[in-house]
């Protein structure tokens, strides 16, 4: 059996709204605070079946207030909007980097069908 992958270093990019990781197995990302934060991993998002997923409108300019280890497998991501409910495995970290294009892609098709925006509601 494989090793596990992890990261070997996460940084936070304050000013791009992003966080860069590298993988052990030699993946790197930069990952915007935008799709990590449509894409959490919190049951608020993601649900409790695959069915139940909601689609997050308006976080265009979401930042990352905070990056917190949790123990040896996971991160524990605060945005700016003050979501901090979904721990960030490592696979599903990994996941998110891998898969970042389809996952997009698929997250701007959802927002299209339903006529929602990546961009907040108008004050």
């Amino acid at each position: 059996m494989a090793d596990p992958v992890v990261p070997t270093e996460i940084r936070l990019l304050r000013s791009e709204k992003a966080l860069d990781v590298a993988f052990s197995d030699g993946f790197r990302a930069r990952l915007p605070a935008e799709y990590l934060r449509v894409e959490s991993p919190s049951a608020e998002v993601q649900g409790h079946t695959p069915d139940q997923k909601q689609i997050v409108a308006g976080r265009r300019h979401v930042g990352i207030l905070s990056v917190e280890p949790v123990g040896n497998y996971a991160v524990r991501l605060t945005f700016d909007d003050l979501h901090d409910t979904g721990l960030y495995s490592w696979p599903v970290l990994h996941d998110l980097a891998r898969n970042h294009a389809e996952r997009w892609a698929a997250y701007e098709v959802a927002l299209a069908t339903r006529g929602l925006s990546r961009d907040p509601p108008a004050r």
